[in-house]
């Protein structure tokens, strides 16, 4: 979306700054001097006239300077067809003989001016105009073209310009054009000029006044609206934006009024209407190239994504070198679980723009999602090596490689790697160190080391200590240590009465008491997290909380409501897809609903241990022994220490009749559970393991008996 222009663009967008055409003479003017297209009939000189003139006065020759200023405009024209520089030099020879017979004529000085301008004499067409000015002020085209002549020396910087230079510029051309509005009151071309400078100049006020003048001239004008409402947006006030907008009646909106419309939107995060707009523009214009890329995104933004790709595939028609709407849709075919297809597009991308660091980083993304993890790696890597500097502005982009980095080390369970990767992160600004270090304690509870995630947590509050999230992070790890009661009271002393900041403390302690078992306090506090959430997301984040609180209750009725909610406002959330779908695979209730869910959070994210645990648990509840056994297989191999993907391989054997092979998984199982904290285990989960496992140790142990007898 192109809306949001800078203060120059908005001040030149009327322009033309490739030519400085004579100016069309005013009424005073033309009531002066003879119209340029028409020539000055010779007059008959009285005989005081006649005399002067015979005796070297200065009366004025019209006619022999009609003949020169015809000569030098049919040169300038011919110059300016054939960019011949001898022609224009010829046109102000002309236009110099033509002034020496009439040297009061505003007009002829003007088009000479312009002719400087044109030919880039800059310096002696100012000061031609000002000629002018300084014997009449209230030469409204004067003002007008020197007004013209600031605003491309402003457009065009040049080395040797300071901005010293520069703001006196600007300030030459805001003197202009207030006399200007004062000599023509009824312009609002002026009036949105003169506020756009206005705004560059750091006036706002006074902009605004200009721009509400514009508005009051013509208030059914698209330009003078949206100049209106675009200040607003850049002041960071879009409600005032919307209402200028909204004051216009719908059906005399023209096509970039919905845009803005859009974009005010946009602003306000209110996508749901930013579509709406967007879709109205684009039934105006459906030539607005703009307003389709403001749907796309819109669409996007608003959870929409088919919709999204649909818009961003007609850029990409009608625009096939738009490098970022092939990333656009490449990411959206990712989220989609369309891997192939991402690649395809990114590839696309990869011949408009060499080089690139981010097509490569959403390669590597997707290489990551289809398994292929030494070939993310080699790509991470290599952007790495491709962004090593010392530079600050890197740092952000370096994090990102970092994060992603561990992020496929942990898919490959090199957890010394992946320490090492968030380890670098410490290093860099405040906010990314804290990124660092809350990745590094998630790292930690993963490989089950939650003493060294205790030190993690505190070393990061001793570094960070104003940091809210990691005081939190660390309270649940104390909480986990046997410091419950101490642990809740530091989280909830953190409560602020401000809705946005309390939202996540809420949240937190929701998930703690949930940990703690203590389910009517993790109940009552996601409810008043729900309370706070604005945004979509905070919402499903916080209904997906609920439902796994529910769950843990044996609520299942509750906890399907919950899930459901978040389906519907993100079909594509493929944790709340898994773990809707293990709920009912666990308890063998609508099974093909449950395959039906657990296969769509597994094609979304295919390397995900747990996911692929939960499609292999279904299977086997379908009595599908063979695609069971693959997929917890591979369950396995992602999550190497987890229990139940043991305790499952082991109920898989034990039904196939391969009791050592079960006997082991359940040895792994009761071991990773005797590795584990309590909040992450179920009571009497574990045992119901060891209750299996010494059965079927006995059973095998009869087998081997009888085998050697």
């Amino acid at each position: 979306m192109k809306i949001a222009l800078s203060p120059l663009a908005l001040a030149l967008c009327w322009i033309s700054l490739a030519s400085f055409a004579p100016p069309v003479a005013s009424a005073a003017s033309r009531a002066a001097e003879a119209s340029p297209a028409t020539p000055p009939a010779p007059q008959k000189k009285s005989g005081d006239a006649a005399a002067a003139e015979n005796s070297g006065a200065t009366n004025p020759n019209r006619a022999k300077s009609y003949y020169h200023f015809q000569l030098g405009h049919m040169n300038e024209e011919l110059a300016t067809t054939t960019g011949n520089p001898a022609l224009a030099a010829k046109a102000i020879e002309e236009y110099k003989a033509a002034l020496k017979d009439d040297p009061d004529s505003s007009y002829l000085n003007l088009s000479l001016a312009s002719l400087y301008a044109n030919t880039g004499d800059i310096r002696s067409a100012v000061r031609q105009v000002e000629d002018v000015i300084a014997r009449d002020p209230s030469n409204l085209d004067a003002r007008r073209l020197l007004g013209r002549i600031y605003l491309r020396l402003l457009s065009e910087p040049r080395a040797d310009h300071s901005r010293k230079q520069g703001k006196e510029l600007l300030q030459l051309a805001i003197e202009q054009y207030e006399q200007i509005v004062i000599l023509d009151a009824d312009s609002m071309e002026d009036h949105l000029l003169l506020g756009r400078l206005y705004s560059m100049n750091g006036e706002i006020a006074k902009a605004e006044g200009e721009f509400r003048a514009a508005v009051k001239l013509q208030p059914d004008s698209e330009e003078a609206v949206a100049t209106l409402a675009l200040l607003f947006i850049e002041e960071g006030d879009p409600g005032r934006a919307l209402n200028i907008l909204l004051a216009v009646p719908e059906a005399d909106r023209t096509a970039r009024l919905q845009s803005v419309l859009g974009f005010t939107y946009t602003q306000q995060k209110d996508y749901a209407h930013a579509v709406e707009a967007y879709r109205k523009a684009v039934e105006l214009d459906g030539e607005d190239m703009d307003a389709i890329r403001g749907l796309a995104e819109s669409l996007y933004n608003d959870r929409q994504p088919d919709a999204a790709l649909e818009q961003y595939k007609k850029i990409a028609e009608a625009d096939p070198q738009d490098a970022q709407t092939l990333l656009r849709m490449a990411e959206l075919y990712r989220q989609d679980g369309k891997f192939e297809k991402a690649l395809e597009v990114l590839n696309k991308a990869s011949a408009i723009v060499k080089d690139s660091v981010e097509i490569d980083f959403n390669r590597a993304v997707v290489e990551q999602a289809l398994g292929r993890f030494d070939k993310a790696v080699s790509i991470l890597q290599d952007l790495l090596k491709r962004t090593d500097s010392d530079s600050k502005h890197l740092e952000s982009n370096r994090a990102i490689f970092l994060e992603r980095l561990g992020s496929v080390y942990r898919d490959q369970t090199k957890t010394t790697q992946a320490l090492e990767a968030y380890t670098k992160l410490l290093s860099f600004d405040e906010e990314l160190a804290i990124r660092g270090y809350q990745l590094i304690v998630d790292l930690q509870r993963e490989a089950r080391d939650y003493k060294a995630a205790l030190v993690t947590s505190r070393e990061a509050v001793a570094k960070f200590p104003n940091d809210a999230g990691l005081k939190m992070l660390l309270a649940a790890q104390e909480a986990d240590f046997g410091e419950a009661d101490a642990a809740l009271a530091k989280v909830k002393a953190m409560l602020t009465g401000d809705g946005s900041k309390d939202r996540e403390v809420w949240m937190t302690l929701a998930q703690m008491n949930a940990r703690l078992r203590r389910f009517g306090q993790a109940e009552k506090c996601v409810s008043k997290a729900l309370e706070m959430s604005n945004a979509q997301d905070e919402k499903d984040y916080a209904n997906f909380v609920a439902g796994s609180i529910y769950e843990r209750q044996k609520e299942y009725a509750e906890a399907e409501r919950s899930f459901r909610k978040v389906l519907d406002s993100d079909p594509r959330s493929a944790t709340t897809l898994n773990y809707l779908g293990y709920l009912l695979a666990d308890r063998g209730v609508r099974l093909d609903e449950a395959l039906q869910l657990i296969r769509r959070a597994v094609e979304l994210d295919p390397q995900n241990g747990a996911y692929l645990d939960s499609l292999g648990w279904v299977h086997f509840r379908m009595g599908k022994y063979d695609l069971a056994e693959a997929s917890l297989h591979k369950a396995a191999e992602r999550i190497r220490n987890d229990p139940t993907v043991h305790d499952h391989l082991g109920d898989l054997y034990l039904k196939t009749h391969r009791l050592k092979l079960a006997v082991t998984q359940w040895e792994l199982s009761v071991d990773a559970f005797d590795h584990s904290l309590p909040g992450d285990i179920e009571p009497g989960e574990p045992a119901k393991v060891r209750k299996k496992l010494d059965a079927a140790r006995i059973k095998l142990a009869k087998e081997e008996r009888g085998n050697s007898n």
